[in-house]
């Protein structure tokens, strides 16, 4: 694997630095998605996008354990690059039973990671200030459109290398501008979608390669598409609940919907479904006066009965209980 001048030796897949203590307590997919990997991270989330504005891009600040001994992260699908803003550590990485590579990082220092298997790090703070980093996951859609600028026809046989512990200038200004985006009250949306574009261009022109082979499926079910099905699910779920319109709208047939989607959630649909009507459930019962049928039949439960028991299933309590809590 080819490299620019200054860059360490390749070696493959960072995931977001995280705590252990969360980690351990959650099974670990082989793969996820963007959109649920804040699922499988530990250490203090500082901030995360939100909005409009990061349909291209996503991007978090974690503020990370001085002291991991290990820790076990999915892959994702969307490439994503992991940017170090403050502190330094010994950091060990490693795929499967393979040797621990070791790398000095400090603010500045990237990753960049296209894919793979569950991945293990750890590391050692050895300075005093804050251990933190920033992680920007890069929809495929856009990366997409980028290869296909700077490779044209050949696109489909391009890919993003993976790297590790690599310093680039331009690239860390980018970061910067970005982040100021994210600790902005309201990010505009007309920056953050340039900053992306030129991000993934820029990952397009210096860190992608052409090979043999053309692009294979996906593992998992990106963070784009991901997305729009559970929005969709949001809107219509008072409807029933329909396995084969979901796979449909995923372009996939139910089994391979069923697999990737809780690849990515850690739930299956029809789980997932029922989670997002209790949880629409307990906002109504404590901010209106509805009545327990009331909010059953919002939600689309025609049967009070059922709805009161799947609800004591899912919190403990009756609705009324859980009501007269507040």
């Amino acid at each position: 694997m080819k490299q620019r001048e200054g860059d360490t030796a390749p070696c493959k897949r960072l995931a977001l630095f995280g705590g252990i203590d969360h980690l351990v307590l959650v099974p670990i997919p082989e793969t996820t998605s963007a959109e649920a990997y804040e699922s499988y991270i530990g250490g203090k989330c500082l901030r995360a996008c939100r909005g409009e504005a990061w349909r291209d891009i996503k991007a978090c600040i974690i503020e990370s354990p001085r002291i991991v001994d290990i820790v076990h992260l999915p892959a994702v699908s969307e490439p994503f690059i992991t940017w170090t803003m403050s502190g330094e550590a010994e950091f060990q990485e490693r795929e499967g039973n393979r040797p621990w590579v070791t790398h000095r990082i400090k603010r500045g220092s990237f990753f960049l990671t296209t894919g793979g298997g569950i991945y293990d790090c750890r590391w050692k703070a050895v300075t005093p200030e804050p251990f933190e980093t920033m992680l920007v996951f890069v929809e495929l859609p856009l990366i997409q459109r980028a290869l296909e600028e700077v490779f044209g026809v050949d696109a489909k046989h391009a890919r993003l290398r993976d790297l590790s512990a690599f310093t680039d200038a331009d690239l860390h200004w980018l970061m910067e501008r970005l982040y100021k985006e994210l600790i902005r009250r309201k990010a505009s949306p007309l920056l953050v979608q340039s900053l992306a574009q030129a991000i993934a261009v820029h990952l397009a022109r210096n860190y992608a390669e052409l090979t043999s082979e053309p692009h294979s499926g996906s593992p998992s079910l990106p963070g784009f598409k991901l997305r729009q099905i559970t929005d969709w699910m949001s809107e219509h779920m008072a409807e029933d609940f329909s396995l084969a319109q979901l796979a449909a709208k995923a372009g996939l047939s139910k089994f391979h919907f069923i697999r990737l989607f809780k690849n990515a959630t850690g739930e299956t649909p029809s789980r997932y479904h029922t989670h997002l009507r209790m949880d629409a459930a307990r906002r109504l019962l404590r901010e209106t006066k509805k009545s327990v049928a009331e909010v059953a039949l919002d939600i689309g439960y025609a049967n009070p009965s059922h709805f009161a028991k799947l609800f004591r299933r899912q919190t403990g309590l009756s609705p009324s209980d859980y009501r007269q809590q507040r």
